[in-house]
């Protein structure tokens, strides 16, 4: 598959399979992430950052069934022709289901795409709601409050530091910056 017509035909599925704004922006957050990672790693962008905007394809259809997901968007993604690098690392995204990541790309995934929430939570307690106005400290402030954006989980954050060798706060500032960059299409 042609990568020119990839970013193309993942948003062509975003629109078949995802209603949800707040849902259809943290796959824009993450796809923004994980192209900055890709950079910072020195790794293919396009394949990382579709990654990042396909990895939740089939969470409105799971979201009752959360032992589902991603599976169903594996299906999706292998009948659609997606590269085996994507689709895996997608495949084991989902801490739930213990798999266990082992290429870069998958540790990145799994490890980093929950950020993008804590950051997002962050600039909506700002005063005008922001991105602009979020800093890393402020980013890491609230990482420490555990009452703060609860679904965030931190404790897969944390092995950013195990699986890439970047500590949170140098992630927090790598995300932070990515959306900023696209902060007009996050609405922030």
């Amino acid at each position: 598959m042609v990568t020119e017509n990839l970013r193309e035909k993942s948003l062509l599925l975003i629109d078949q399979y995802i209603k949800n704004e707040n849902l259809k922006k943290h796959l824009l957050a993450t796809e923004a992430l994980m192209r900055s990672l890709a950079k910072k790693f020195n790794q293919d962008e396009e394949i990382w950052g579709i990654t990042g905007l396909l990895h939740d394809l089939d969470w409105e259809i799971t979201k009752e069934t959360p032992e589902k997901h991603p599976f169903i968007a594996v299906e999706i993604l292998e009948k659609e022709g997606f590269p085996e690098e994507i689709i895996e690392a997608i495949r084991k995204h989902n801490h739930i289901h213990n798999l266990i990541p082992e290429t870069l790309l998958e540790k990145a995934l799994y490890s980093c795409e929950e950020i993008t929430g804590l950051i997002v939570a962050v600039a909506l307690v700002m005063p005008n709601k922001k991105l602009a106005e979020v800093t890393v400290d402020k980013i890491m402030s609230k990482f420490k409050e555990y009452s703060f954006a609860r679904g965030v989980n931190r404790e897969i954050i944390m092995k950013c530091e195990e699986f890439l060798g970047i500590k949170v706060e140098e992630l927090a500032e790598i995300c932070l910056k990515s959306m900023q960059s696209i902060s007009d299409q996050l609405s922030l």
